[in-house]
């Protein structure tokens, strides 16, 4: 239930229970959804983009690791560090186990598990999402100097994302653009690269792979137009367009090439 309401699949009923949104039924309905076995890698993506930039509740660990954290490299002790830091902040703090809870389940959602056996069953199944390879262990060190103890140095993926079509990128920054305090009709391309919430920033992607994105713009179908400028490229925001379109578009790219 938690997961099927942060993802806005599914919301509660005024009598109770839950019933799909527009975004789940429009994906995941039997009969005329666009992925219901959850198959393509545009949903993955797009429950990733959901996770990770929840705006009334956010979730800490993908809130503080996807948005906050700069550097190129982590490791379990240095991120609960900043974690407790962080913690510290809020009305109601976070004890060290819950912390180690939150980076622990994060993790696991973009990494596959270890030593899987054929007779394990599906409850014990790696999260979907470890397809995206957003995450990845890139080495070890020491834990703490002179402790002895190892621990596994993680990175993330910063690079052009192939599988991210077009469409749902855009569908994102839409989605990005709508929640920023003031309405624009420009947006600058280091803001949509780089700003917290963002697609570049949300799906690890480098500035000069989300120019190219925007250089590239199909301008007969798009909503969105390039304004080149050596001191500050910007997107310029032609006219609304509907979520569900860019969304069945997005699928409809991949289904039928």
């Amino acid at each position: 239930r938690f997961w099927v309401e942060a993802t806005g699949m599914a919301e509660p009923r005024e009598k109770g229970g839950l019933q799909a949104t527009w975004l789940g039924e429009l994906i995941f309905d039997p009969d005329k959804g666009m992925d219901p076995y959850m198959e393509d890698v545009q949903t993955l993506w797009l429950i990733h983009w959901k996770i990770a930039t929840l705006r009334e509740q956010p979730l800490f660990a993908w809130d503080y690791l996807f948005n906050r954290w700069m550097e190129s490299e982590f490791t379990e002790s240095k991120i609960l560090e900043e974690f407790a830091r962080e913690a510290a902040k809020q009305p109601r703090g976070l004890s060290s186990i819950t912390l180690e809870q939150h980076f622990g389940i994060c993790l696991r959602t973009y990494l596959p598990g270890r030593g899987r056996t054929a007779g394990e069953t599906e409850d014990n199944l790696d999260c979907p999402l470890n397809e995206l390879e957003l995450i990845q262990q890139v080495g070890e060190r020491e834990a703490r100097q002179g402790s002895g103890r190892r621990e596994a140095v993680f990175s993330f993926r910063k690079e052009e994302k192939a599988t991210l079509s077009p469409e749902l990128f855009e569908w994102c920054l839409l989605d990005y653009w709508d929640g920023l305090p003031a309405e624009n009709k420009t947006l600058a391309v280091s803001k949509a690269a780089s700003g917290p919430g963002s697609p570049g920033t949300i799906f690890k992607i480098p500035e000069p792979d989300v120019y190219a994105r925007f250089s590239s713009l199909d301008t007969k179908s798009s909503c969105l137009e390039l304004k080149e400028s050596d001191a500050l490229p910007q997107v310029h925001r032609l006219k609304k367009v509907e979520g569900r379109q860019l969304l069945t578009r997005a699928y409809a790219r991949l289904t039928h090439g």
